[in-house]
């Protein structure tokens, strides 16, 4: 049995969980398909049993402003946070306890729609005026969680972002508006209120079935005793899981067949969502809102060849290194990357763009892809043909929705708890 690279053997504690799986592999009913057979095991598996990501689940208070939860969700290297209503009493339900989600992509509307009321097209007299907070506020809770809907980002113009000058980023963040705007402000509600939890003797399927075919990127389990999220689950959580078992039976098995033997990418080369390096940075991130995705390539003006790739995360450069974009006459995609990279060699700072294009061709293995994805801490890879043009895009969700599938009528009145959006809902 081959040991993981991840832990020099098999006794990391997402290892030992799949030595649980493979002990219920065991006795599986012989007649199962593997995909039936493994769907059993992580159906007999608790959330409960996914080791947590750290010691303390990282929350935001409600009162937290804009820059301080960008350094928070920054220092901690994850893509949102729970939001904890500081009006709450001590011994409040989970769902009074929180209010929502703040993540990057909230954050990123936020930004959009800032550089909008900027706009000629918008005829702003005052850029950042807390007149437009209101509005502001709509938009961007719209984009909070995952809400992809176009009715929901209404309050976001249609057209391709106009170009950015150099230093509107430090405009905008050296302004009142920012300085008093707060994740409250922006922490949108799924419609699930305040979020869509897991409860602690929910399933590994369930869990797996809505990070991949329902796209969520992280899922909250709560202890109903205590009122409080006992751990969130990522889907670069459960990457790292399957990374850490290898040598065993079922994921070898697994993992040794070609994405292409999947059917991935699942897309064709003329689908991939990109941005031109000339382009403004913030058609990017308009881009990764308007296609409900999380990152996008930046390839050489009319051609197909990658230079680089932006994820939501890299919002953060736009709102804490504002300085960085001095030089620049307008902010395009190229000199984004240009700049941000400059910044991390500046300050040795390690950052998945010091690592160019990570990229894999379509016979490489599912075991090969995964262990790429989880050791570069990444969200997606690209796939390349052999003159290094863009072919697809695959992600942790791709990868994910492979190892399982859903039975029918797995779900029944599970999302029966679904709450009706008010009519003077903000989201």
């Amino acid at each position: 049995m081959e040991d993981s690279p991840r832990s020099g053997g098999l006794s990391s504690p997402e290892a030992k969980l799949g030595m649980r799986v493979e002990d219920l592999w065991d006795i599986q009913e012989p007649q199962l398909s593997p995909t039936e057979k493994l769907n059993a095991c992580f159906e007999s598996v608790p959330v409960s049993a996914f080791p947590p990501a750290s010691s303390e689940v990282i929350e935001i208070k409600s009162d937290c402003s804009l820059a301080e939860a960008v350094q928070i969700l920054t220092k901690h290297k994850i893509l949102s946070a729970p939001v904890v209503d500081v009006e709450a009493p001590e011994d409040a339900s989970w769902i009074d306890r929180y209010i929502g989600i703040v993540e990057f992509a909230g954050i990123a509307v936020w930004i959009l729609y800032q550089s909008e009321l900027a706009s000629p097209r918008k005829n702003c007299a005052t850029q950042f005026s807390n007149g437009g907070k209101e509005e502001a506020i709509s938009a961007v809770a719209a984009a909070a969680n995952g809400m992809n809907s176009p009715r929901k980002l209404k309050n976001l113009g249609l057209e391709p972002a106009e170009p950015t000058p150099g230093s509107f980023f430090e405009a905008l963040t050296s302004s009142e508006f920012y300085k008093n705007t707060t994740v409250q402000d922006i922490s949108g509600s799924f419609r699930w209120a305040p979020f869509l939890a897991l409860q602690k003797n929910n399933s590994f399927l369930t869990m797996l079935l809505l990070l991949s075919n329902y796209k969520m990127k992280s899922i909250p389990v709560v202890d109903l005793g205590e009122g409080k999220i006992d751990n969130i689950i990522t889907q670069s959580a459960v990457i790292h899981m399957l990374a850490e078992c290898v040598g065993l039976s079922w994921f070898e098995r697994w993992g040794a067949k070609q994405m292409s033997e999947l059917s991935l990418p699942t897309m064709e080369p003329d689908q991939v969502i990109k941005v031109d390096e000339d382009e403004p940075v913030l058609q990017a991130f308009k881009l990764m809102r308007k296609k409900g995705i999380g990152g996008i390539p930046v390839v050489e003006h009319g051609g197909r060849k990658a230079i680089g790739n932006i994820s939501i995360r890299d919002v953060r450069f736009l709102l804490m290194t504002p300085e960085i974009y001095r030089e620049f006459r307008s902010i395009t995609a190229k000199n984004f990357l240009v700049a941000v990279r400059k910044y991390l060699e500046q300050q040795h700072e390690a950052s998945p763009m010091l690592s160019g294009m990570i990229t894999c061709r379509r016979d490489q293995t599912v075991k090969e892809t995964i262990l790429k994805l989880d050791s570069v801490k990444i969200q997606r890879v690209y796939v390349v043909d052999e003159d290094g043009n863009l072919e697809g895009v695959i992600t942790l969700r791709d990868i994910i929705s492979k190892l399982v599938h859903e039975p029918r009528g797995y779900f029944g009145d599970f999302f029966d708890g679904v709450l009706p959006m008010p009519q003077n809902s903000r989201v």
